[in-house]
């Protein structure tokens, strides 16, 4: 392309002319942006596909704009774009940097926001040469954790920080509802309504438009396929797309559940390297998570089955058509999520019993965490293996996560805390 179509196709893009839509504000995560901006490192966003990289570098521009930065010190690339198809180079990286330089021809030193940056190959060798000659900002965004691999951070090292995006918390959820929460006071006026959209959340998840459109069930169906097929299947030159289809399906049904490769290759007729190899793929996609039993063995914790979570109830939900039957899948898959981003290490932990999660600290286990939905027939044997995981890291108290108990108890020496989910998500 010549410079100028490529300038007059950015434009549709870019605030250099008009207001761009940026969508609701996802506040807590613009602030952290804000803060790795600060650091003067190439600042890379990754996370699933659809969860909102796209609308926040969009934010971040708009941020930046109402603090005082020209408009068109800004240069926003979206590799998406359908007229960019077949056009994807390093080089044409490079001449659209260069076209924006010579036709916009920005005021100050740029910020330039590359979205998708993974369809470039070799794109980390442009950042590079942008950040070490201190030309401009950079931020880049992919739907795949392969956009920091080896290959990549040995390029990068030492040059960027990055940030894990996902679709909607709770909290962002209500926000997104109309239901603003930043008092106790709050959350007393507003308890009967929070807890009905608790049940549309855990239904159709929190992918943005999701949450805003009512044709929920056909935009997740969209996206998985678009998840399966872009960012792993194409992307890894995967021929039994049926096969990877039914794997990602077995995942998402039994979020929560505890996953054998060895059991998973019998049940699907795949061979064990590809079970191995599909499921890590998934996981780079970011749509699902293995989490580890814990041993302070290394090794014990990788032959050891792992639970498996989904990045969102809505796309579990449409593949496994049994929401009423999968609460407490869906409680603990949202809790599993909640607590991933909050920061938290975490594994689960077998004795006799089994307590769904135990968060690590540094080299010690710090807190433990049982998910029950309906205490009434199961309550003893939740908090049974709940006190045996108090015992085996030498905890004081421990969380029992519920559909609607709440309260505390005391068993011999040790502490049982039990907390609705509504309230534990807004905590």
């Amino acid at each position: 392309m010549e410079p100028q179509q490529v300038i007059e196709v950015l434009d549709g893009w870019n605030f250099w002319t008009k207001d761009q839509d940026i969508g609701i504000e996802r506040k807590e995560y613009r602030t952290i942006i804000e803060r790795l901006h600060r650091t003067s490192q190439i600042v890379v966003l990754t996370g699933v596909r659809r969860s909102g990289k796209s609308t926040l570098l969009k934010q971040y521009i708009h941020f930046l704009i109402r603090q005082g930065m020209d408009r068109k010190d800004c240069l926003y690339i979206n590799f998406e774009e359908p007229k960019f198809i077949g056009q994807l180079s390093l080089d044409f990286l490079q001449q659209s940097y260069e076209a924006y330089r010579e036709i916009v021809q920005p005021k100050g030193k740029p910020a330039i926001f590359l979205d998708e940056v993974q369809l470039i190959p070799g794109w980390e060798k442009f950042v590079r040469g942008i950040h070490e000659k201190n030309e401009a900002a950079v931020f880049v965004s992919g739907s795949s954790a392969t956009l920091l691999s080896s290959e990549f951070a040995t390029v990068l090292t030492g040059r960027h920080v990055d940030l894990k995006v996902f679709p909607l918390r709770f909290r962002e959820f209500l926000n997104f509802k109309n239901v603003t929460i930043s008092s106790q006071l709050d959350l007393l006026a507003h308890k009967p309504r929070i807890r009905q959209l608790l049940w549309e959340y855990l239904e159709y998840g929190g992918f943005p438009l999701v949450v805003l459109k009512e044709e929920k069930k056909e935009i997740l169906t969209a996206y998985f396929d678009d998840i399966l097929t872009k960012d792993v299947a194409e992307r890894h030159h995967i021929k039994k797309t049926a096969k990877l289809k039914s794997l990602a399906t077995f995942y998402l049904s039994n979020a929560s559940s505890l996953a054998s490769f060895r059991k998973i290759k019998d049940f699907l007729g795949l061979s064990l390297d590809s079970v191995e190899r599909f499921s890590s793929y998934l996981q780079e996609a970011y749509i699902v998570f293995l989490m580890n039993k814990f041993s302070y063995s290394l090794k014990e914790q990788e032959v050891n089955p792992k639970k498996a979570y989904g990045i969102d109830n809505g796309l579990k939900n449409i593949m496994s058509f049994r929401f009423r039957e999968n609460i407490g899948q869906l409680y603990e898959n949202t809790i599993f999520l909640e607590l991933l981003q909050r920061g938290k290490e975490l594994y689960y932990w077998k004795g006799k019993g089994e307590c769904d999660f135990v968060i690590k600290e540094g080299q010690k286990i710090i807190a433990a965490i049982q998910v029950s939905y309906l205490l009434t027939t199961r309550k003893e044997q939740e908090v049974q293996s709940l006190l045996e995981a108090l015992e085996e890291f030498k905890l004081n108290e421990g969380l029992i996560i519920t559909g609607e108990y709440e309260g505390r108890e005391q068993r011999g020496n040790k502490s049982i805390v039990y907390i609705p989910l509504w309230k534990w998500l807004l905590a």
